[in-house]
């Protein structure tokens, strides 16, 4: 309530503006899908020229083609460490898919060069004895990227698995692989995790075994980068019979951004120191 001080009467407070830099900000993203000029005015006469530019899209898929139509890699890793920057990836996972049925199974097991510590093979249960003998990264980096070539990116957790990847890669020299879309750092990975977030917001738990459950498909062997691979995929299809999902390339990269944005900052606020 608001105070009128010449009529002595009380009014209505008027209704609560946003700060500018929140209207800007929601501006953009409405821009973002609207085909509109910065004024939001509409052009009807010149409309089929203009066209939405969405980041994070692999060029080598059209933006509006059916995801489900392409062959999608979905990959996991396995590692000494949670830093990418100083840990090593000792297992390889990739399970392609296409059409929701799982289409070719990738498995690599690497000697990463350095001690795995007590407390990843506590989790993955993989041993220095295991890898003693196991091939290098830099001998099979041009296996796995050619596992890799011509399909959508995939992982759970995506980030995660990227940035290893990625610093796999550049202790090998940065190798540019044509057609592998994963390799680029610009493009974006469909992550089953953002929508299992989004779909299963009620839930607790979100780790890859109990959503798995949820929807009854198998995980025998959790923390094992085959099995998790193949899980996380067959998730992915099952979340994507919920019609948040978009079915085309483009509209499912950009409304996974957006939601992504949104699940990060509601993160930020639960850590806030109170």
């Amino acid at each position: 309530m608001t105070t009128n001080v010449d009529l002595g009467i009380t009014s209505p407070a008027p209704p609560s503006v946003a700060p500018a830099s929140s209207r800007r900000a929601a501006a953009r993203v409405a821009l973002a899908g609207c085909g509109c000029f910065p004024t939001g005015r509409h052009y009807p006469g010149i409309a089929h020229l203009l066209r939405t530019i969405i980041r994070g899209l692999a060029e080598e898929f059209a933006q509006d083609s059916t995801w489900r139509d392409i062959e999608i890699a979905l990959l996991d890793v396995e590692t000494t460490g949670r830093d990418a920057a100083h840990d090593r990836v000792i297992e390889v996972g990739i399970v392609v898919g296409r059409g929701g049925e799982v289409v070719a199974r990738y498995n690599w097991l690497l000697n990463p060069g350095i001690p795995i510590p007590q407390e990843a093979r506590d989790v993955h249960g993989i041993t220095d004895e295991q890898v003693a003998n196991a091939p290098t990264f830099e001998s099979v980096a041009h296996e796995i990227a050619d596992a890799l070539r011509g399909r959508i990116p995939a992982a759970y957790n995506a980030e995660f698995d990227k940035q290893f990847l990625l610093s796999e890669y550049a202790r090998v020299g940065g190798a540019k692989h044509e057609g592998v879309p994963a390799l680029r750092r610009e493009v974006s990975w469909v992550d089953p995790l953002v929508w299992a977030r989004e779909i299963q917001s009620e839930e607790r738990s979100r780790a890859l075994t109990d959503v798995a459950q949820r929807l009854g498909i198998a995980l025998e062997k959790a923390h094992r980068a085959s099995e998790d691979a193949e899980a996380a995929l067959r998730v992915l299809y099952a979340l994507a019979e919920d019609a948040r999902v978009p079915k085309p390339y483009g509209a499912l990269v950009q409304e996974q951004r957006r939601i992504g944005f949104l699940q990060a900052d509601e993160r930020r606020r639960w850590q806030r120191p109170s």
